[in-house]
């Protein structure tokens, strides 16, 4: 009674409506709620206890095995398209993490239980009698494979391309057995995923077809050649185009011959019509009929004077004398006022060379006609030839790059069958992308001997705290006044005696 009234009367009255909280009263809440600090301690640690004896009789140890994932090799892709463009890359982390995934299937976990056994029935099931309990086989086999796969462990390694895997059992020849057989059917996975199957059935197949093809195509081509008399288009395309060219330069140049001899035999026509056949070659002026009219004046002024010595003036011959003479002077004044000229006439050289000319023009004119029919016929021939190679040059052609298509598939699937076999022969000589870098090997040491100790300690630490939290818990939710002090502060009245539970 004088302790709880030293206690009322040193609590200030301004502090009557808070509680005040002391460490005393927090040992005092667990020294009232003791047994179940107690109990709830006990057990945990307890439970604590069984784990860390678990940890201490089952020991652990731990298998690695660390694979190199690289890119060295690059398989041909099923593509109509050369594979020369392709390009080592460096590895992605999805490509990776894409390993990690394939490494941690459930069809290879379930292969690693069924190889060693794994999927086996509880300790417990035997201590159970017989009959009361069926477990079906293929329950313990999925909880085999979810032990397995948490005890696998299958991290990349931070800024390197290896993937470390880890697996932790109780006998360590197993532990190395399961990565062992993990790793083989991981690398057969590795080759299945990879390489599409049929690849060299398929691009054999293709290299087959497009062989017969190219036979067939070749065929024909040699068909048509030996049909039209071919022996290469272009070429005798060319030849033909000159021909024609110089037929059709010899047929103006014809033409225009052919024009210059008509306009020359025009032009000799018409000087032939201005020029006279014959032409006096020679005019010489002669004084024969002078010398003769002299002589016969001569003659008959002798014959008068003879006349005159033997008879009269007037008689008859003298008179017919002297009418001679006069006429022969008469003619003889005449002669030597005009003198007679003797002319030379021949024929006219330049006639007879313009009708000549003539004539050669003429004939020539005839020729160049005929050389101009020639001329044209022969442009028509070597054109018609020209469409007929046209033609059966883009036939040919046609025929060409249906066989150089053909061709070239031939030889593209002919190379990606190589590639396809040779992709198959590394596939069975085991040359992949995936390196086991680190082999695994059977552990020595077991895994974390320091476990028991750590879950005892973990076990005294958490048993500590759930059992002062559920004190704490019980009191508060306990519908009662514990201390004076609770007291006061709910009814804001000062309580003068306290008395102690169950008389004490």
């Amino acid at each position: 009674m004088d302790e709880h009234n030293d206690e009322q009367n040193s609590v200030n009255p301004a502090d009557y409506g808070t509680p005040l909280h002391t460490l005393r009263d927090y040992l005092a809440i667990c020294f009232r709620r003791r047994r179940l600090v107690l109990f709830t301690f006990l057990g945990i640690f307890v439970v604590s206890a069984l784990f860390a004896l678990d940890e201490l009789l089952d020991h652990q140890y731990q298998a690695e095995i660390k694979f190199l994932v690289k890119k060295e090799r690059i398989d041909p892709m099923l593509t109509p398209e050369s594979n020369l463009q392709q390009r080592i890359t460096d590895l992605t982390e999805e490509e990776l993490n894409s390993e990690v995934q394939l490494m941690d299937s459930h069809d290879m976990l379930e292969k690693v239980v069924e190889t060693w056994g794994l999927a086996q029935q509880p300790f417990w099931y035997h201590l159970i009698p017989e009959g009361w309990i069926n477990l079906d086989r293929a329950v313990i086999k999925a909880n085999a494979v979810r032990q397995l796969d948490t005890k696998l462990v299958i991290q990349p390694q931070v800024k390197t391309n290896l993937i470390a895997v880890t697996y932790q059992s109780s006998d360590p020849y197993l532990a190395a057995r399961a990565l062992r057989t993990l790793a083989d059917l991981y690398m057969k996975k590795h080759l299945t995923i990879h390489r599409a199957p049929g690849t060299s059935d398929f691009f054999r197949e293709e290299t087959n077809r497009y062989l017969k093809g190219l036979n067939l195509m070749e065929a024909r081509l040699t068909d048509f050649d030996q049909k039209e008399g071919l022996v290469s288009v272009q070429l005798e395309k060319e030849n033909t185009l000159r021909k024609l060219a110089e037929f059709e330069a010899t047929a103006q140049l014809t033409q225009a011959s052919i024009a210059e001899t008509k306009e020359r035999i025009r032009s000799l026509e018409k000087q032939a019509a201005s020029t006279p056949p014959r032409l006096t070659s020679q005019v010489r002026t002669t004084s024969v009929l002078v010398q003769q009219l002299k002589s016969t004046l001569l003659t008959l002024e002798l014959k008068r004077t003879d006349l005159l010595q033997k008879f009269e003036p007037t008689y008859r011959p003298v008179q017919e004398i002297e009418t001679q003479i006069t006429q022969t002077r008469a003619t003889l004044a005449e002669a030597e006022k005009a003198p007679p000229q003797e002319e030379t006439i021949d024929r006219n050289p330049t006639y007879d060379w313009i009708k000549s000319e003539l004539a050669k023009a003429k004939s020539e004119l005839a020729g160049l006609q005929a050389r101009g029919a020639a001329t044209g016929h022969s442009i028509g021939v070597y054109r018609a030839n020209a469409r007929r190679l046209d033609q059966n040059g883009i036939i040919q052609q046609g025929l060409l790059r249906s066989a150089k298509a053909t061709e070239e598939n031939y030889l593209l699937y002919l190379r990606k069958q190589e590639e396809a076999r040779i992709s198959d022969r590394l596939d069975q000589h085991r040359f992949v992308n995936v390196a086991i870098a680190e082999p695994v090997t059977v552990p020595v040491l077991e895994m974390d001997p320091y476990a028991p100790v750590i879950f005892l300690v973990l076990g005294a630490i958490l048993g500590c705290l759930v059992s002062v939290g559920l004190a704490f818990a019980a009191d508060y939710l306990y519908p009662s006044f514990h201390t004076p002090r609770e007291l006061e502060a709910a009814l804001n009245v000062p309580v003068l005696a306290a008395v102690p539970q169950n008389g004490k």
